[in-house]
């Protein structure tokens, strides 16, 4: 039986504090024998975590004593082994890099949908209001060959500040329809989801939990494939449990 919890999570909040936070958190995180990353920006956490259940949510309950953080809802999955190789928390300019500095989620969500209310709108065709419903991939192009949502549209990022650009050359294509963003576990299609709003875009929506929030609470229906995670795992399929690359992982340029 796997007995390595993994949690993902994350929340946009102004942090101040946040190289004296990564402090205290790597010690803890190290107290627990954690493994996993942790990054930290004046807006907001963004963390990726694996150990024994009772290490983890000993962590999370800590960070939850922070009135910053009391409301985090981490997605869990489970794994034989621990997926990381070491325990890193660091501070960064943005806890998710779009080089846009006018959009902070922390001073205001754009609205989200609900796993549930997603799988409902697939099946039917059209949100609640008769819309044609398309989802749009926020992720990079290598993530959503693994798998993404039946019919998605996919612009083929190959990193995440080409999003801007991308959303202004094909924004007239979503006149009259009710878009939906997503991603791994929710962070980029919710500065997406701002940004389109900013740029007119009226019915935008963004997938709450993103992927792995979608396989937890939904049979991942209208999903084909895996979801790729940046960890040891490597893919999940729907039903979060480990699933073989279907791409090899990009290697990462040193220079």
């Amino acid at each position: 039986m796997a007995d390595i919890l993994n949690i993902s999570c994350y929340k946009f909040v102004q942090l101040p504090d946040a190289a004296e936070l990564r402090d205290t958190l790597s010690a803890r995180a190290n107290a627990l024998a954690l493994k996993g990353t942790v990054l930290l920006a004046e807006e907001g956490i963004n963390f990726f975590l694996a150990g024994p259940a009772t290490s983890v949510h000993e962590f999370v309950n800590a960070l939850r004593e922070d009135a910053r953080f009391a409301d985090l809802n981490p997605k869990e999955s489970w794994s034989d082994t621990v997926p990381f190789r070491k325990m890193l928390v660091k501070v960064k300019n943005e806890i998710i890099r779009m080089n846009h500095p006018t959009i902070r989620p922390a001073q205001g969500r754009a609205p989200s949908v609900t796993p549930a209310t997603l799988r409902r709108w697939l099946e039917q065709g059209h949100d609640d209001e008769g819309r044609e419903v398309v989802t749009l991939d926020t992720r990079n192009d290598y993530e959503v060959d693994e798998g993404a949502f039946r019919n998605t549209i996919d612009w083929r990022l190959t990193k995440f500040t080409e999003f801007p650009p991308a959303l202004r050359e094909h924004k007239a294509e979503f006149e009259g329809k009710t878009v939906v963003s997503y991603c791994t576990g929710g962070i980029r299609c919710e500065k997406a989801a701002i940004l389109m709003r900013d740029e007119g875009l009226e019915h935008v929506y963004q997938l709450e939990g993103g992927i792995l929030k979608y396989f937890e609470e939904t049979d991942g229906g209208f999903y084909d494939g895996g979801c790729f995670v940046f960890d040891g795992r490597d893919s999940l399929g729907t039903d979060l449990q480990l699933t073989p690359l279907v791409h090899p992982r990009p290697v990462k340029k040193t220079a």
